[in-house]
């Protein structure tokens, strides 16, 4: 099946944007803007430009890559809920489970490391925990975005929910900007490909 659902977590308010824990927004904002800068450089009218808009439990938009459709998704259920968006997508865009691919944020890397993977546990992230309890598995594709650790104890709320300084943005950028081509790799060749691809280094 050609129809693949990418979900960016994070948490719908204006205040969240740019933290640390809204990195998955802020990564399928910028496919979403590649994928539109690409379809501007192609003469057919068919190519109109795509958004998001506020749908059932998510901002959605859909779009077209190398043929296969893409349901692009920013849950609004906010993080700790991500799993009743996802199912909800799922099932109405009637998405097999392999053609998932979320983008979330990883204490465990460091800043701007990016790991791919077809499966795992929730590793304490409680969006990834919710998904894992309401799809009943860990097995789905997912990019895991390093947002580093560097907070003393105690303070690693304040930490996924602080926003990112200018100069770790000059770091995330440039890793940010792969994720058309992780996709576009996800669509053509499948996960096992794209991670070893992706993940050397």
């Amino acid at each position: 099946m050609n129809k693949y659902l990418i979900v960016g977590l994070g948490n719908p308010d204006k205040e969240y944007d740019l933290t640390r824990h809204n990195i998955g927004y802020m990564v399928v904002d910028d496919l979403v803007r590649q994928i539109n800068e690409k379809n501007s450089k192609n003469d057919s009218s068919n190519n109109k430009e795509v958004s998001f808009s506020s749908d059932r439990y998510a901002f959605k938009c859909e779009a077209k890559m190398m043929g296969r459709s893409l349901v692009v998704i920013k849950p609004a259920t906010y993080m700790n809920l991500s799993g009743k968006a996802i199912r909800y997508w799922l099932d109405k865009e009637n998405i097999p489970l392999e053609n998932l691919f979320i983008i979330v944020d990883d204490l465990a890397l460091p800043l701007g490391t990016l790991r791919l993977r077809y499966k795992g546990s929730d590793g304490g992230h409680n969006g990834l925990k919710n998904i894992i309890e309401i799809l009943g598995t860990g097995n789905f594709n997912r990019m895991r975005f390093g947002i580093g650790n560097d907070f003393h104890r105690g303070e690693q709320i304040d930490f996924v929910l602080g926003k990112f300084s200018e100069e770790e943005m000059n770091v995330l950028q440039p890793q940010i900007s792969k994720i058309y081509d992780i996709i576009k790799s996800f669509v053509m060749v499948g996960m096992d490909k794209t991670m070893n691809i992706y993940n050397r280094g």
